[in-house]
């Protein structure tokens, strides 16, 4: 079965062969790490296409993750999945409460201040330890062409999250670049 792109969201990828019984490293995206055990039928973009796999077995290995999939018990045959992406369909992830967002969701969308000015939309986040950061780059209508980092510090900052409108309004002033 074959997916689109934007139906599917990246979980993460296959490291390299750990073992001779066909387990292999697992890199995962999630937070926490281990989150993407909880998927079981995966997809596994091979060849340039979105493949089903099944991971018969997945667990915390040190500090990292290891992973079997279901008819990839030798080898050889593991290797050819070094380096493959695994992806979920996006309606098979948990559902949140109305004030939390996957990071999927919060990209793309326009950014605006309390007073209305438009800073431009989300690219992308970034995970600093403190907290995480939205960059904001500038497109045309935007206030004045710079890109931004705003901390995601709900209330604090983002004052408002709209699904429906694809916009987040932050309490930022636009001359602050940070």
């Amino acid at each position: 079965m074959e997916f689109k792109q934007q139906e599917l969201i990246t979980m993460g990828r296959i490291g390299r062969l750990y073992g001779i019984k066909g387990w292999v490293k697992l890199i995962s995206y999630t937070n926490p790490q281990d989150n993407i055990l909880d998927f079981r039928h995966l997809f596994a973009r091979i060849g340039g296409q979105w493949q089903a796999i099944e991971m018969d077995q997945g667990k915390i290995h040190g500090n990292g993750l290891i992973a079997h999939f279901v008819g990839f018990d030798d080898p050889d045959e593991v290797k050819n999945l070094t380096g493959v992406e695994l992806a979920v369909p996006i309606d098979e992830l948990p559902a949140l409460g109305s004030e939390d967002f996957y990071w999927h969701e919060l990209i793309g969308m326009r950014v605006v201040t309390e007073s209305g000015q438009y800073l431009g939309i989300v690219s992308k986040l970034l995970e600093t330890g403190a907290n995480d950061v939205l960059v904001v780059q500038a497109v045309e209508g935007s206030v004045d062409g710079r890109e931004r980092l705003i901390p995601y510090l709900f209330d604090r900052i983002v004052k408002r999250v709209s699904r429906e409108e694809r916009c987040i309004t932050v309490d930022w002033d636009a001359d602050y670049l940070a």
